[in-house]
């Protein structure tokens, strides 16, 4: 064993040392003996007599010290080895497979079952499985849980030329797996339990901003006597602050219906598995008061500083009042929730927020050279009269105006016939969205109508070519919004765009004259989206369609305008007669669009025909059209087909809903639309 052992480096050359030093004295030898040749023949003795004894010294001596080199070589991997056995951090050693070779001692408390382990360290990590093992020279991390721990174990791949040569563990080379002899995987633990309880701890203390609105303060008062009016409002605020001591939460009343709250993150969750049960219990207070009270939360989660939360807060709850009130929204960064959400929006009996943003309207639309008006891409009467009447607001004042129209739909075409072809109108009066491309400037009013996200316009690109925006809409927001709008005028309890518009056409001023043609497009706008004035109307409804009647709108021409042709009355009662009901109060039905000019509209008008069927709660009718599938959604008062649209990608109101799937066929979406009814049902929000 010790022949077979080549000295190289600095050893070899510190045991050469001696005879090297034999060539100095052998030039000394020759020096001195051409100076006396006595003295170098005295010299030469010794110097010959010194190379023999490093010569034997060299050769003799050799063997015992490489020895004693080998046994302290033996003693340091001895100490190496202890040490790697005892080390704090828990190590082990797995081969190929995954098979545990050896483990020190703190890896072996850990695992506890080494021979579990020996068969595969997966019996001990079901983690750790065969795919998740190194195959090249990246670590792998990999989290798991053991005893109430957590660990975050290290797995990396180590390659040696021969194991049995030099590692400090006993293994042969038939115990490694005939895979790979040369490779082994190094496993390391690193205890996180203490790590994560701190990191939770700090997470659970976090403060979370709030603020909760009364919807109907004002409402609600004048419902009940003035003598229990005090009563009602100690009842809220009584049952506002139980709340949130449940909740160990600091909560001020900023005015008489606006208050601010501060919370720590842990109670977020249980308020979240409760549903905000806090809008349920304020809406069941009654104390003779017609009229329910309700609220809206906004909450602003997992911010840096209080500033931003406050600001997410707002940005909820103004999410909140958008949709109708009467929920909760909780904004963490981009991400947004909603809770509630149930009832009917509650009509407000004052004008005062029409008139004031029909003068800013007026405002902008005189700052402006012209005015662009689009609604939602395919279009329907809603928001053709919409844009009919913004229009004519724009005439008005005097200022050239466009609505980009790019489908017309058989429901549209009727009225925009009249428009066409006619001299008191533009020729230019609709254009597509290529030709409102090169329109739009930074002079140009766009006004946005029936939609308020920026996906569903007609043309999406304009929005970016203005910073003069102005929204209309009736249709509950979601987390998708039009940005940097001037004006936005949302009120989801409106009946229709027209509606809306039709009030502010009152406060334009006196110049203002409305054709006929323009009062029976804005008629029958809300018409359709009222379904002849049997859903989502209230005074504010009949009084704008009283205006418009005034204004020259005749019932018995739209009528005409809106007959089916026999082929669109067929497929219609093809729908209705295939129509499933899915957990005894769910209706729904595919709606052909073969040989149908525009099959989006006919599938709405299926939907609110099954509404007239005893025991169905909501009907869903899905047509395929253009490469989508489009679901049309529709309630009388019992279900909120807004929630369940919302969770398929789309939105609405409580009553009037729709979503589209892209890439879909229609059985996937009817089984998409059937897992999310079972999964709402099952878990109690329908």
């Amino acid at each position: 064993m010790r022949k077979k052992i080549k000295v190289k480096g600095a050893l070899k050359a510190y045991l050469r040392w001696p005879i090297m030093l034999s060539l100095l004295l052998v030039c000394m030898n020759i020096s001195i003996y051409v100076i006396d040749h006595k003295a170098g023949f005295v010299m030469c003795g010794f110097t010959a007599l010194y190379i023999a004894l490093a010569m034997l010294l060299y050769f003799f001596r050799r063997p015992n010290i490489l020895g004693d080199l080998i046994r302290y070589a033996a003693d340091y991997g001895q100490v190496q080895k202890q040490l790697l056995k005892e080390m704090a951090l828990p190590y082990g050693v797995l081969d190929y497979e995954g098979k545990l070779l050896w483990g020190n001692n703190e890896f072996l408390d850990i695992i506890e079952r080494e021979k579990s382990a020996q068969r595969s360290i997966s019996n001990i990590f079901p983690e750790i499985t065969e795919h998740e093992l190194p195959r090249d020279m990246q670590d792998k991390i990999i989290r798991v849980s053991r005893n109430q721990n957590h660990y975050k174990i290290i797995l990396r791949k180590i390659i040696a030329v021969d194991f049995s040569e030099y590692a400090p563990w006993s293994i042969q080379e038939e115990d490694m797996g005939s895979s790979d002899s040369n490779s082994l995987i190094a496993m390391y633990i690193y205890d996180e339990t203490e790590i994560r309880t701190l990191a939770k701890e700090n997470y659970d203390q976090k403060m979370i901003m709030g603020l909760l609105y009364i919807d109907n303060y004002e409402e609600a008062l004048e419902s009940i006597d003035e003598v229990r009016r005090s009563l009602l409002i100690a009842l809220v605020d009584r049952k506002i602050n139980k709340y949130m001591q449940n909740i160990d939460a600091i909560i001020k009343k900023l005015e008489k219906d606006k208050y601010i709250f501060m919370f720590k993150q842990k109670y977020l969750t249980q308020l979240q598995n409760n549903k905000f049960s806090i809008l349920e219990e304020v809406r069941a207070i009654n104390i003779g008061n017609e009229m329910s009270v309700t609220i809206s939360i906004g909450l602003g989660v997992n911010t840096e500083s209080y500033q931003i939360g406050y600001e997410y807060a707002r940005a909820a709850i103004d999410l909140a009042l958008g949709r109708g009130g009467d929920q909760a929204v909780v904004k963490e960064g981009d991400k947004l929730q909603y809770y509630g959400g149930k009832s009917i929006q509650v009509e407000k009996s004052t004008r005062v927020k029409a008139r004031v943003k029909a003068h800013a309207l007026k405002e902008f639309v005189e700052a402006k050279d012209k005015v662009v008006i689009m609604g939602h891409a395919i279009g329907d009467v809603d928001s053709f009269g919409a844009a009919i009447g913004i229009y004519r607001i724009a005439k008005t004042l005097n200022k050239k105006a466009h609505i980009v129209i790019n489908e017309i739909t058989t429901s549209v075409r009727p009225m925009m016939t009249r428009f066409m072809n006619n001299p008191d109108y533009e020729a230019d009066l609709f254009v597509k969205s290529e030709q409102a491309m090169g329109i739009v400037d930074n002079n140009t009013l766009l006004v946005v109508v029936d939609v308020n996200r920026p996906s569903y316009t007609e043309c999406k690109e304009l929005l970016s070519l203005t910073k003069t925006i102005v929204i209309l809409d009736h249709h509950r927001q979601t987390g998708e919004a039009i940005e940097n709008a001037v004006l936005s005028y949302i009120e989801p309890y409106a009946s229709s765009s027209c509606e809306m518009v039709a009030e502010i056409l009152q406060y334009i001023g006196d110049g203002l004259r409305i054709r006929q043609a323009e009062a029976d497009a804005m008629y029958a706008g809300v018409m359709i989206d009222t379904n002849n004035f049997l859903t989502k109307t209230g005074v504010r409804t009949f009084e704008a369609a009283a205006f418009l009647r005034r204004c020259g709108a005749d019932v018995t021409r739209i009528r005409k305008a809106f007959r089916s042709d026999m082929g669109e009355y067929k497929t219609k009662a093809e729908a209705v007669s295939a129509t499933e009901v899915y957990l005894e109060h769910y209706a729904i039905t595919v709606c052909s669009s073969v040989g149908i000019n525009s099959p989006t509209v006919l599938g709405a008008q299926v939907a609110n025909e099954l509404l007239n069927i005893t025991n169905i709660r909501a009907s869903f009718v899905l047509t395929e059209f253009n490469d989508k599938v489009y679901v049309s959604a529709r309630s009388i008062d019992e279900v909120n087909v807004q929630i369940i649209m919302e969770k398929l990608g789309g939105g609405g109101h409580m009553t009037v809903a729709g979503a589209q799937f892209t890439n879909s066929t229609i059985p996937e979406a009817i089984t998409n639309l059937k897992a999310t009814l079972a999964a709402m049902t099952q878990e109690g929000e329908l």
